[in-house]
């Protein structure tokens, strides 16, 4: 059995599949194949653009991590450990909908930065408001926004700013 990739105006490769263990391995070959030529004939990337372009990717995926700690203070005693699972899992619904708007960001991200602008801008008022009853302190509460609201704040900027650098670049061209 035998499999051709055809690529624009480049030769055609054969590969011919083997019992189990060779499909695997054509698997991971075509993948490559495929990769390769996608990203070899893309148009460079300045370094500061391919730089501003994993950022916001990186930053936000430590700090969705970050708020997902979070989730860890529903082990305890005196539950269940079906309570403690599911509430658990009720604690990271928030890093469940971080990640979707991750998703978005990463295909759209003009939008996904909006969304993380939004976000951090959004929930500094109720976050502030919850800190501050509890410990009446104003720097405290403050602390806690810039710890958890910044970061997707940050993400959202960088996102924005990547679109813009990369329209950038490609008319300049």
């Amino acid at each position: 059995m035998s499999f051709q990739i055809e690529f624009q105006g480049l030769e055609t490769m054969n590969h011919l599949v083997a019992e189990r263990r060779g499909v695997t391995i054509f698997c991971f070959e075509r993948l490559f194949c495929i990769l390769h030529h996608k990203f070899q004939y893309r148009l460079p990337m300045k370094k500061s653009i391919l730089i501003i372009h994993w950022m916001p990717r990186i930053l936000c995926i430590l700090a969705i991590l970050f708020i997902s700690m979070f989730a860890l203070d529903s082990f305890g005693p005196g539950m269940s450990l079906g309570q403690q699972i599911s509430a658990f899992i009720m604690h990271l619904i928030p890093s469940f909908v971080l990640v979707l708007f991750l998703i978005v960001a990463w295909k759209w991200e003009l939008i996904g930065g909006a969304i993380f602008v939004i976000i951090g801008l959004g929930f500094m008022p109720f976050i502030y408001m919850m800190n501050f009853h509890m410990n009446h302190s104003v720097w405290m509460s403050l602390g806690v926004i810039l710890i958890i609201n910044f970061p997707f704040m940050l993400v959202g900027i960088l996102f924005i700013l990547s679109r813009f650098l990369k329209n950038k670049n490609s008319k300049a061209e």
